[in-house]
């Protein structure tokens, strides 16, 4: 029998050897248990963290103190996470932004990717898998999902993807995709499938 040889844990120590010297990390979100507890495991695994809880404060704390690392949630309470990115990059271009999104937002993660973020993460997303995209290198790639989406969940998220372009139109976006419009009233209002 073949033993499989498993890799050594990264230790707290190791994570902020592999930040950096610059451990700045913006968090911006309106789930304020979700930030407080994502808060709490960065500053565990080496970063300086500030947060905020809306557009504006992320955009006014990018700009007094532009981060090294960022995690922006897309939606917010008063706009779109878009706007801190912009903000961000307007002031500082080697920041590492990690981009959260619930379900739906894929479209919209794409275009937080061109505008400079490394990658998005569906949410929940946990510390781990935050840091991982976070000190991630260039060239590096990502390990598959071991639960990959199912089918069913690829076709919302392209007819959310369709819908997002459309911005939000029914109509437009049943005709594009080539639908019904009461069915793809019908899918939208339900909850996305595992």
């Amino acid at each position: 029998m073949i033993e499989k040889s498993t890799p050594a844990p990264i230790t707290h120590a190791a994570e902020a050897d592999l930040i950096g010297p610059d451990k700045s990390l913006l968090i911006v979100d309106d789930d304020t248990a979700f930030l407080r507890r994502l808060a709490r495991a960065m500053e565990a695994r080496g970063f300086a963290v500030e947060i905020a809880e809306s557009v504006a404060e992320g955009i006014a704390k990018a700009k007094t103190r532009p981060p090294k690392h960022a995690v922006i949630d897309l939606r917010l309470g008063d706009g779109s996470g878009l706007d801190v990115i912009e903000a961000i990059r307007g002031r500082r271009d080697d920041t590492r932004m990690i981009v959260l999104t619930g379900y739906g937002n894929i479209a919209t993660a794409v275009n937080a990717v061109k505008l400079g973020a490394l990658d998005y993460l569906a949410k929940p997303a946990d510390a781990d898998d935050i840091l991982a995209a976070l000190i991630q290198r260039p060239g590096e790639r990502v390990e598959p999902p071991e639960n990959p989406m199912s089918a069913d969940r690829v076709r919302w998220e392209h007819i959310q993807r369709v819908y997002e372009m459309c911005e939000r139109n029914v109509s437009e976006t049943a005709r594009r995709l080539n639908m019904h419009r009461r069915t793809l009233q019908r899918i939208l209002a339900k909850r996305a499938p595992k």
